[in-house]
């Protein structure tokens, strides 16, 4: 365990020093900063105003920029260790390898999570403030959200890290998975659908399967609780899950997809050849 924190430690001190940080934890604080700037939160949207509309514009947000931030970064952490000879290093030091592949992960999710964190904790800062109330609800199961969204995608991407062979390689691999992702939200998923004449159910399964469909439909039913925005498909997901049964489906899921990712990562990496 000691050796597992001190990997994590000196992977967050690498990363709080590196540029990409910088711009990402600007990117997270000023959508909130802008949101807020342009009176997002006195506007009304299916019933929601103050906060409640800021959070749901936020989290639409993040779900586009979070998965590919989180991929891009992570995907260099392996691969670039590799390049760099960090492995020669390694092998020579009292260090194991699941401690310095789980301390990375460690260090990185408290990297990536605490931004995205941050940035919700200062809209509720500046609703209290003002005089704006707080919908605790909403904050809560968004955080949730959140910090799924990037265990998620940091075992997806050091699943990527550790099979790709250069830094190259693992960011053109890591940008593919995410537009794959992107794509197959509605656009080719509704193209198969209507050429293959799939059942509502099984086309229901392959969209779920899509970790960024379950995390942009979790956020819609936290406002829309019958999802009337998805049309027929809300029918088949409320019939296969419930409303509460989603949500919790929606954080147990892409869970247990980033701790899988994760440790196939971790197999591969450690049957590999280091150098």
């Amino acid at each position: 365990m000691k050796q597992l924190w001190l990997t994590a430690k000196l992977d967050i001190v690498e990363s709080l020093r590196a540029r990409w940080f910088q711009i990402y934890t600007l990117v997270f604080g000023g959508i909130v900063a802008l949101l807020f700037l342009f009176g997002l939160t006195e506007s009304r949207v299916l019933g929601f105003i103050g906060l409640s509309r800021l959070l749901v514009t936020y989290i639409q947000l993040t779900m586009a920029i979070l998965p590919i931030f989180v991929l891009i970064t992570t995907v260099r952490s392996v691969a670039g260790d590799r390049e760099a000879g960090v492995y020669e290093y390694l092998l020579s030091l009292p260090v194991s390898l699941a401690a310095w592949f789980w301390g990375k992960i460690l260090g990185r999710y408290i990297v990536i999570f605490l931004p995205v964190f941050g940035a919700m904790v200062l809209a509720v800062l500046i609703a209290l403030v003002r005089g704006i109330e707080v919908p605790w609800g909403i904050f809560g199961y968004y955080t949730g959200l959140l910090a799924v969204m990037a265990a998620c995608f940091l075992g997806i991407g050091m699943l990527i890290s550790a099979l790709a062979r250069s830094t190259d390689m693992a960011q053109g691999a890591a940008f593919l998975v995410w537009l794959t992702l992107l794509l197959f939200l509605d656009l080719i998923l509704l193209g198969v659908m209507i050429q293959g004449k799939v059942t509502p159910e099984v086309a229901v399964t392959m969209a779920l399967a899509n970790p960024l469909q379950v995390f942009r439909t979790a956020a819609l039913a936290l406002f829309d609780p019958q999802l009337i925005v998805l049309g027929p498909s809300a029918y088949v997901i409320l019939d296969m899950f419930g409303v509460t049964g989603y949500k919790v489906f929606a954080l147990v899921y892409p869970t247990v997809l980033g701790v899988a990712a994760a440790t196939l990562g971790y197999q591969l990496f450690r049957r590999g050849d280091l150098p």
